[in-house]
């Protein structure tokens, strides 16, 4: 059972580089909760969408590859790694047009092959540093 679920985690994540918003109710049900400290809270198929929306608008190109899974009863924990191109704005920072790769973890809880919660830490420091909104360790502000 729970391969079914890991294979849903990976349609899941993958949706977000080409999957229509729209379809957001194939991969998560409609009580979804993302519990991700970073974001403002997500909830339901229109949080679902939202998230979508947010990572689709600053990235135009965006790739997500999973680096490592593990599926244990009706969780899986995942690593994997967000790229592309910051080519739109994100959570109100225009576009840089520098590239991002992020590494993210989190743990999905699958219902009938569906999210139903998202625990997720993605390296958001990161990304500011790299979209220039925020400088890196030991650089000056810009």
């Amino acid at each position: 059972m729970s391969h079914h679920n890991r294979t849903s985690v990976e349609r899941m994540l993958h949706a977000f580089e080409s999957a229509p918003e729209s379809s957001v109710g194939e991969y998560f049900t409609p009580n979804w909760v993302n519990h991700d400290p970073s974001l403002p809270p997500l909830r339901g198929l229109e949080g679902a969408a939202q998230l979508f929306r947010l990572w689709r608008t600053g990235f135009s190109d965006l790739k997500v590859e999973i680096e490592d899974a593990l599926d244990v009863d009706d969780k899986v924990a995942c690593r994997f790694r967000i790229s592309g191109t910051h080519s739109g704005p994100l959570m109100g920072i225009p576009a840089s047009g520098k590239p991002v790769s992020v590494l993210a973890t989190a743990i999905f809880r699958v219902v009938d092959g569906k999210m139903a919660d998202n625990w997720v830490n993605f390296d958001a420091l990161g990304l500011l540093q790299q979209i220039g909104a925020v400088p890196a360790l030991g650089q000056p502000p810009a």
